[in-house]
């Protein structure tokens, strides 16, 4: 199997962020974590995926700073899957996500996990890209200022 080339110096922040947490296993586990977990083998029970794979993006995910390995915080001898800052601040990209899916993957009325304010078990409000004086961005609305080529 050809080796992927490594995006870690692409001008592109989409590129950049693909290389760090752009594999399907990836996101689900950070997922995961939103979720409360932080064991393996949480992670493995939940995702079904195969020891080695999880193994291979947990590595993956320490590395690049999404989590950070601890002792069990009940003090067994089993160690604990952290979400760092920069794995929290991933939490909007989840959101995200799971927005554009419940619009565009489900069916009307089909059943599906829902994301609620812990709170007031309100749902969470629908995310936008606004402008700096508010107003709500489409796509046509942007433009990107690209680097040129070295």
């Amino acid at each position: 199997m050809a080796k992927r080339k490594s995006l870690k110096t692409d001008p592109c922040p989409v590129a950049r962020a693909l290389d760090a947490i752009g594999e399907r296993w990836s996101l689900l586990i950070v997922r995961d974590a939103f979720d409360g977990m932080r064991r393996f083998g949480e992670f493995q029970k939940s995702l079904g995926v195969a020891k080695n794979i999880l193994a291979d993006r947990l590595h993956t995910l320490v590395e690049e700073g999404i989590f950070t390995v601890a002792p069990a915080s009940d003090g067994t001898a089993y160690q604990e899957y952290v979400l760092t800052p920069r794995g929290l601040d991933l939490f909007p990209v989840v959101v995200g996500l799971r927005q554009w899916s419940e619009a565009q993957l489900f069916a009307p009325g089909e059943a599906h996990s829902t994301l609620r304010q812990r709170a007031s078990d309100l749902p969470v409000r629908k995310m936008e890209v606004l402008a700096e004086d508010g107003r709500i961005l489409r796509a046509g609305d942007t433009v990107v200022h690209k680097v040129a080529p070295q």
